[in-house]
């Protein structure tokens, strides 16, 4: 990247309506970083426009990435799983990702993208949209599914192992926060350790729901 388009981020494609619509289709054109490049389509938030809980996770997988919906692939079938025990109804729930294109590689001679986490630097340069979509829905409670999500939020000393399940407040913001490992680790996660983690994830999804006015259901 050269050094005169070096110091763009997202920031430089925000429009200035905090409507949904307006800012979904703003980031359509975004070129903040580079993943824009490869990546088949930005992929935004979705759900209500006054949604009391938002959920955060890392960035679109493969299928999102096709679908240009997120949480529609392997982690996002576990992650409604888990809404579903918590009492949580998905239509009521705004779901996006701090990273709105999805990174990948490709293994030598396959034509299957493999997830690659965003850098630090690709993290920063996105992250003012997910900034104007907590200013448009200003949910009650926001759920961090795993560390790029909890860092962007939160600091890049975060640590979910520290702090997950607990009641946090971002700083300055109006809403709590609680920070849970991403779906996509129970998926990846020993077998033998599967059931427990998805019922640690249904319980911080728990913990998120019992904070809000009224119930999700």
């Amino acid at each position: 990247m050269s050094a005169h388009t070096s110091h763009i981020t997202a920031q430089d494609f925000l429009p200035e309506s905090r409507d949904l619509a307006a800012l979904a289709a703003a980031a359509r054109t975004c070129r903040g970083c580079e993943l824009y490049r490869d990546a088949e389509q930005t992929v935004f938030g979705a759900g209500p426009r006054a949604a009391p809980m938002l959920l955060v996770g890392e960035q679109p997988g493969d299928r999102e990435d096709r679908a240009g919906q997120p949480f529609v692939g392997p982690a996002g079938r576990l992650l409604d799983k888990a809404m579903a025990a918590a009492d949580i109804d998905r239509e009521h729930v705004y779901l996006t990702n701090v990273v709105k294109h999805f990174k990948f590689t490709r293994a030598q001679g396959s034509a299957r993208r493999i997830h690659k986490a965003p850098s630090r630097t690709e993290v920063v340069a996105c992250r003012p949209w997910l900034f104007a979509e907590l200013e448009s829905v200003a949910p009650e409670v926001v759920v961090l599914l795993g560390a790029t999500a909890a860092k962007a939020l939160l600091g890049n000393d975060f640590r979910i192992t520290e702090h997950r399940g607990q009641v946090l407040r971002a700083p300055e913001a109006g809403f709590q926060v609680v920070a849970t490992p991403h779906p996509s680790s129970v998926l990846r996660g020993p077998a033998d350790r599967r059931e427990s983690a998805f019922a640690d994830l249904v319980a911080d999804l728990g913990t998120a729901a019992g904070l809000l006015s009224k119930g999700l259901r």
